[in-house]
């Protein structure tokens, strides 16, 4: 068969090019099924690919191969179907735009929604009014105020329907009001979508509200930025600082970027980024965060983030992944909601027929109840009740510097039964200090020059624990070669022509013989809760060194809440059994220590046999077991790789995070229970009430608006979480 060259050539281009990847900002986009409506037209649309939609930030990405589908054909679509699309710039430099948008929303009243309901209110009052004077003009002022409230919807039903989604709120509440009025019911049809209108504008004004956190938190960075130009400063805008940047920080003004401070000392107000109440102290070597208020020092901050890609940012990022990461129930109220509306209309049109047609029913009166049961049958409430409560609780997480990325982490945290806590730089500070330096084959100086000249370019903290000692002692370094990393167990490398590890002391014993007195030693050592690592030299032992770290002050409490809260902690870790069993035992907690990485993958599967499990960790050689438990759970201060492995991240660096966590996904799944039952539970009775004919057609959109509006008041209280102290 022969083929056409200029096909084949337009296949093969077709194969190569790549789709564009657009971000729009969706102005509408106010609600659960908004999101849904969105991402089926993405996935009905030929060359739309990778669709991710937020209604908290009222965002939209995909990608979009336009020899298939315009870009101007598949904004105009997403006009048809109610919501006013602007294309934002794409990539990670305008993360924020979705949110960090300097025009503020207009007040409700101003909104096209909020001028609809005014407009059709105002016609409905009229013609109420009318009834008593003029009764023959009253009937006109309700088809007015029917026609103009219903005609937006009957517009997104038929291009829904034509878009090959036929069964959309809108096509019922349509079809009920246009029942209304052909059976005379005019009145109560102009009542049934005013109130469906006023339900339209109670989920924008709640998603304004879950919104506002986010975009408050998008403008806490300053606009500019002091730049350190040789001795002089210069305001230049906070977006354009690169890596490297020196910037100056006054008293009282807003660190402009994550940084790194290089000169001053100064305390920080963090608690708008991680949530910590109380002003650090800060100085140099210390990390800054933007967004932080500096309060009483002059700093300058050398620039280690890109201003689009700080913690801010980053922040928000995570958010609006969280929203597009569906709990497990929300899936499958959507799933039930796709078939749930069919049925009701096949229902309502069963109702409407088959009494007349049967029992000699009078079709007057049950087309009148088939109408009402389309009412009922709206399932905005009900497909709210999950996403409402899940983004209030992670706005609200964000909001008190807990990052959970998604509804399915949110929901599978308040269920774990035991969370597994790594020790150093989680329940621990994660900044030991040398104790003791014991030379066996060399000087004191000379064993902790050579041991932190192996792990300087570290950032273990047992490895910033010895390179700060020797900084301590004036010692200089000198360049090792060839640094290699054995995950726990040793760091190698060649120091001044000699192969140096500086090893755990198992990993030791194993390379070479470490002698009965210096073993009782190291021993000796352990049983004080201390950590030793061996320095060999071609496996010969030429001294070891020990170090301590305390712990953190608020372990103890948030360990006993956890209990309280009916979840099993446990400690893991690396360290010896002697020094992890000093840290258990005054923590009142069970341990395993001694473990490799790949043992505390082995036994967080062990764990999960017998429950839900949680891991808490902040390293490298966590991330394994982050990704292996049902949530994983970073510390702030953690490490790149632990912070993208977890399901969640405590950027207040405080282990009490982890109670607020439980205790935050706790109230948000007791929300959704709620909401659930007030969606259905309304739903019942009115659907008992209409078919015995005590309720009509407003009390049923009433049904489903008061449940909405129950559904986001109940769900917006989630707003309201503080992090706090339980009780002893």
């Amino acid at each position: 068969m022969e083929v056409d060259p200029s096909s084949a050539g337009i296949a093969a281009d077709a194969r190569t090019v790549k789709a564009e990847e657009l971000r729009y900002l969706v102005a509408g986009m106010d609600c659960a099924d908004c999101v849904n409506r969105i991402t089926d037209l993405v996935a009905r649309t030929p060359g739309a690919s990778e669709g991710h939609a937020s209604f908290v930030t009222q965002t939209l990405k995909l990608r979009l191969d336009e020899r298939l589908t315009s870009r101007d054909k598949f904004e105009n679509t997403l006009r048809a179907l109610g919501y006013e699309p602007s294309l934002q710039a794409g990539g990670p430099a305008h993360r924020t735009t979705g949110v960090a948008n300097d025009a503020e929303p207009p007040p409700w009243y101003a909104s096209r929604q909020g001028r609809l309901v005014l407009t059709s209110g105002t016609l409905l009052t009229l013609a109420f009014a009318l009834g008593f004077a003029v009764p023959r003009l009253a009937a006109w002022g309700y088809l007015a105020a029917t026609l103009i409230a219903v005609a937006p919807l009957a517009r997104r039903a038929w291009n829904g329907a034509r878009l090959g989604n036929p069964f959309t709120i809108d096509m019922l509440v349509t079809l009920a009001a246009v029942g209304a009025l052909l059976i005379g019911a005019a009145p109560e049809g102009a009542l049934v979508v005013f109130l469906f209108a006023v339900g339209e504008l109670l989920e924008g004004i709640a998603a304004g509200k879950a919104r506002a956190g986010i975009t408050a938190l998008a403008k806490l960075a300053p606009k500019t930025a002091l730049l350190v130009d040789g001795e002089t400063t210069r305001e230049v805008p906070a977006a354009g600082l690169g890596i490297g940047d020196v910037v100056q920080v006054q008293p009282g003004a807003r660190v402009p970027a994550d940084g790194v401070i290089l000169t001053g000392d100064s305390s920080l107000d963090d608690s708008p980024v991680t949530g910590e109440s109380v002003p650090i102290t800060k100085g140099p070597g210390d990390g800054v965060f933007a967004g932080s208020i500096n309060i009483d020092g002059v700093l300058t901050v050398r620039v280690e983030r890109d201003p689009s890609d700080n913690t801010i940012a980053r922040i928000i990022h995570l958010v609006e992944e969280a929203q597009e990461a569906k709990a497990p129930t929300a899936r499958l109220i959507d799933r039930f909601s796709r078939y749930y509306t069919p049925v009701v209309m096949l229902v309502a049109a069963f109702v409407a027929i088959a009494p007349p047609l049967l029992f000699d029913g009078v079709w007057s009166v049950w087309l009148y109840k088939a109408l009402a049961l389309l009412l009922i049958g709206c399932p905005c409430a009900l497909v709210l009740s999950v996403p409402a409560a899940v983004t209030s609780g992670i706005s609200a997480a964000a909001r008190h510097g807990l990052l959970i990325k998604g509804g399915a982490a949110l929901e599978m945290i308040g269920n774990v039964d035991i969370i597994a806590f790594d020790k150093t730089g989680t329940l621990t500070r994660g900044q030991p200090k040398v104790t003791d330096v014991v030379p066996l084959a060399t000087s004191e100086r000379q064993l902790l020059r050579y041991a932190a000249a192996v792990e300087q370019g570290s950032s273990h903290p047992l490895a910033r624990a010895i390179c700060e000692e020797a900084a301590g002692k004036g010692l200089s370094l000198p360049q090792a070669e060839n640094a290699k990393a054995l995950e726990g167990r040793a760091v190698t490398a060649m120091v001044e022509g000699r192969p140096l590890a500086v090893a755990s002391p198992r990993y030791a014993a194993g390379q070479a013989s470490l002698g009965t007195a210096a073993m009782k030693r190291i021993e000796g050592l352990e049983a004080q809760g201390k950590t030793v690592v061996v320095l060999l030299d071609n496996s010969n032992p030429i001294g070891f060194i020990a170090m301590r770290d305390e712990v953190r002050p608020e372990a103890d409490r948030a360990i006993s809440d956890l209990r309280r809260l009916g979840v099993r902690p446990i400690m893991l870790t690396g360290d010896n059994i002697s020094a992890g069993k000093t840290i258990a035992e005054e923590l009142d907690l069970e341990v395993e220590a001694g473990l490799l990485p790949e043992d505390k993958l082995e036994l967080i599967h062990d764990l999960g046999l017998r429950g839900r499990v949680a891991m808490v960790g902040d390293g490298i050689n966590d991330a394994p077991a982050l990704a292996r438990a049902d949530v994983g759970i970073s510390m702030g201060g953690g490490t790149e790789v632990a912070l993208e492995t977890a399901d969640a991240a405590l950027l207040g660096d405080s282990v009490s995070g982890v109670t607020e966590l439980v205790r935050l996904s706790r109230a948000t799944l007791g929300n959704v229970r709620q909401n659930i039952a007030f969606a259905l539970g309304l739903k019942a009775v009115f659907l008992v009430t209409t078919l015995l004919g005590i309720t009509g057609l407003w009390p049923a959109i009433l049904s489903d608006t008061g449940a909405t509006a129950m559904v986001t008041a109940n769900a917006l209280r989630l707003l309201a979480f503080r992090p706090k102290r339980m009780k002893s």
